[in-house]
């Protein structure tokens, strides 16, 4: 009898020890490393929407502008289970942590370059979920000198939405604010702090363009939206978090 050693598909470790058996009788393994994001697992699988590689096929073709049958037909797999697993993405990062490091001696430096009294350029974006009666606005703020973007949010075109990005933004200690001539950003920015005009935001303008050609759910003229808030917001979210924060997801 010949035994063939078990590793983690995920972290590759070999520190495995059986976890009980599944419905089906199929051995289940649960992987000890510390930091591994599988943790359970089966060597062989009967459906492909169970493996982990094909998790992570889900998410990089949703970030790259597939549809949701578009993803299940060339994986194999059940449109619900696209959908499933996307929703399971829903806590993403809304701040740019390595940005927000930098700023901060006493967190981990991250190799950024320190600036000591930031500013940031400030503007909003629409596409829309189900039809362009439901718009649906990007609101986010990139620093004005590297072009990262530091944080996010996606909502209506109202002052509550743009009050959370300014929330988000509190902790960088922004000492000034560029912007357009929207009403929301001059009722709620000091005046000291807050200059209007298209010549400080030519940054965020072309970050713009990088994100409608980058991200089909922006296109305006597009058949690649989706039908609800939550997995239009899901897959704008990845994008960044994995693109701009340098998060892995």
């Amino acid at each position: 009898m010949v035994l063939i050693p078990v590793l983690c598909p995920v972290c590759g470790h070999d520190k495995i020890s059986k976890r009980g058996k599944t419905e089906n009788g199929k051995q289940r393994y649960f992987c000890q490393h510390p930091e591994c994001s599988v943790k359970t697992f089966i060597l062989d699988y009967d459906y492909n929407g169970y493996l982990p590689e094909v998790k992570k096929k889900i998410i990089d073709m949703a970030i790259n502008g597939s549809g949701i049958r578009d993803t299940a037909r060339v994986l194999e797999i059940s449109p619900t289970t696209v959908i499933n697993e996307l929703k399971k993405e829903s806590c993403l990062e809304s701040v740019n942590r390595a940005v927000l490091n930098s700023l901060n001696p006493h967190e981990i430096i991250v190799d950024i370059q320190k600036v000591e009294d930031p500013e940031a350029e400030l503007d909003e974006m629409w596409s829309y979920v189900q039809s362009k009666e439901h718009q649906r606005w990007l609101w986010h703020a990139i620093d004005h000198n590297t072009g990262k973007i530091l944080a996010y949010t996606l909502g209506d075109h109202k002052d509550e939405v743009f009050l959370k990005l300014k929330e988000l933004l509190e902790p960088f200690g922004i000492t000034r604010f560029y912007t357009d001539d929207w009403g929301a950003y001059e009722r709620h920015l000091p005046p000291e702090q807050h200059t209007i005009g298209k010549a400080n935001t030519q940054k965020i303008e072309r970050k713009h363009l990088t994100l409608r050609t980058r991200i089909k759910r922006l296109v305006r003229k597009t058949i690649c939206f989706s039908k609800l808030d939550k997995m239009h917001d899901i897959v704008i979210g990845l994008f960044i978090n994995r693109y701009e924060f340098g998060v892995l997801v």
